[in-house]
């Protein structure tokens, strides 16, 4: 988990991760200030130290003297070894409201130069796009950027944030496109997909997966990554009767290379109150891994690297140890037949597994035998405190929830039910269903059958049991794992530049490749 700290509020904003040399490179903007982009660097994409920053707001009287908003790192297609980072920028003589993208240039990743030459700014062209304050919403639309350059016909996009010129006010929002079709020299094209819907689409990404190009975009109306898919480059693009990558919190996703892997990284927005005041703090949660399922939709994965965070590996064959939280008369449990069957025919039970798990990460099957209801307790107390994962494996819907006593409260408020997160999977009937959670610090992730249903960050229990609980149903168990897993660390706030051993003929991929799994 990474956060920003400081006085007061101070947030991360968008992010952009690069895979280089054996080290992770985050990049990401500063709330609310947004007066420069920050770096840190991470052996394992996790845990993260903070180095040079990367770049600030120019001097009074340039076009991006006011706020430095999403940016996005790639490689120099024209000079072997040297990066570029496309950067929003906004001017305080617009008062913020004209959103331009320029271009800095590094050698290393750590020392960036703006390139001032008469090519940059690129702005917002009136041919395709809403391109001046008299239009719209008074304000221009032209940010976000991301850079792709098709392995296949060898066209480089420069995709942006950005509005269409017509149409109902808050459904313009479209992934707008100039194409650089010589060295620092850009062409507007219409947009690469508007669809007819939403105010914007933020921070769109484009790649090939599988032989197949995803558009991904974060969609403010509700808090979600989104995505659509064609054959084509250039479209058109369409999706899914689900088309949401990411459940509510999770937002402003960026792809990274990494290796033959293809990885998610976004921030989550929690939601706290402080002194009586509601506020959103934004976090960097642990990325995910891109995949297609059988039919071509776009999944996640759970991230490659929680294997090294494994200190303890146990096995539950048996039933010994297992506890009965609410002492439920009519609930039993045995084993046989190689499964833990755990049974309440009336009222509500929870079967807890042996010992405290502070960070877990847990993998069982389970099957429901009957029509009532099933889940799993998480960081649980004796009094049945802590995190309640229903999973209604009929509809496909599974929801996290914290609950437990409020201390000191009377009547309709001494409870505490938070409604957490809830993501939908797809339903395989009866089952067995393959479920895995993990549980790290305030990171919480549940995958249903291999894909990430639910991916959030919260920190009201810390520690407790686990286990599974039933509801006028049987569930059956079996292939259940618990892994402990090492602490987070705490992220260092600075330190000296931090560099892997890299070979001197190692050169950033120049390419986004077709990504085959």
């Amino acid at each position: 988990m990474y956060a920003s700290h400081g006085f007061l509020r101070s947030d991360i904003g968008d992010v952009d991760i690069v895979y280089h040399g054996g080290l992770y490179h985050l990049f990401h903007l500063i709330l609310p200030n947004h007066d420069f982009i920050a770096h840190a660097v991470s052996e394992d994409g996790m845990n993260w130290r903070r180095v040079t920053n990367a770049l600030f707001v120019s001097e009074p009287g340039n076009w991006d003297d006011d706020m430095l908003w999403t940016m996005h790192i790639s490689p120099d297609p024209y000079n072997k070894g040297h990066w570029r980072m496309f950067y929003t920028g906004l001017s305080r003589s617009e008062y913020g409201r004209v959103q331009r993208v320029g271009l800095a240039r590094s050698s290393d990743l750590y020392h960036w130069t703006r390139d001032e030459t008469a090519s940059y700014p690129i702005q917002a062209q009136a041919d395709h796009y809403e391109s001046s304050i008299s239009e719209g919403r008074h304000w221009v639309s032209f940010r976000d950027p991301f850079f792709y350059r098709d392995p296949d016909s060898g066209d480089h996009l420069l995709l942006t944030s950005a509005r269409i010129k017509h149409g109902p006010l808050i459904r313009r929002g479209c992934v707008g496109v100039v194409r650089e079709y010589e060295p620092n020299k850009f062409m507007s094209m219409k947009p690469l997909h508007h669809p007819g819907l939403y105010d914007d689409i933020e921070v769109p990404n484009l790649f090939r997966l599988n032989g197949r190009y995803f558009l991904l975009g974060s969609i403010r109306e509700d808090t979600k990554v989104h995505y659509w898919y064609s054959d084509n480059l250039y479209g058109p693009y369409e999706n899914f009767f689900d088309n949401v990558l990411l459940p509510r919190g999770n937002y402003a996703a960026r792809i990274c290379h990494d290796g033959n892997r293809l990885l998610l990284f976004n921030f989550f927005a929690k939601e706290e109150v402080i002194s009586g005041q509601q506020i959103v703090r934004k976090l960097l949660p642990p990325p995910k891994e891109l995949d297609t399922d059988e039919t071509g939709r776009l999944r996640l994965r759970s991230y490659y690297r929680f294997d090294d965070f494994v200190s303890e590996e146990h096995e539950v064959s048996k039933s010994n140890g297992l506890e009965q939280l609410f002492r439920n008369p009519l609930a039993t449990y045995e084993h046989f037949d190689n499964a833990l069957h755990l049974k309440c025919p009336s009222g509500y039970e929870a079967f807890l597994l042996p010992g405290d798990y502070e960070h877990m990460r847990l993998h069982a099957r389970i099957g429901l035998l009957g029509s009532g209801k099933c889940g799993m307790v998480l960081r649980v107390d004796s009094d049945g405190n802590g995190y309640y994962l229903s999973l209604d494996l009929i509809k496909g819907l599974a929801q996290i929830r914290a609950w437990g006593e409020n201390e000191g409260r009377e009547h309709n408020r001494a409870f505490d039910y938070k409604q957490l997160q809830a993501g939908h999977f797809v339903n395989t009937g009866q089952g067995p269903w393959t479920i895995d959670v993990v549980v790290h610090g305030m990171y919480l992730e549940v995958s249903i059958n291999g894909y990430v249903t639910l991916s959030l960050v919260d920190d009201t229990y810390h520690t407790g049991r686990c286990g599974f609980y039933a509801e006028s149903a049987t569930i059956r168990v079996e292939e259940l794992f618990v892994d402990k897993l090492s602490p987070p660390k705490e992220a260092e706030e600075h330190g000296p530049l931090y560099t892997a051993a890299v070979s001197p003929d190692e050169e950033p991929p120049v390419g986004m490749p077709d990504i085959k799994i």
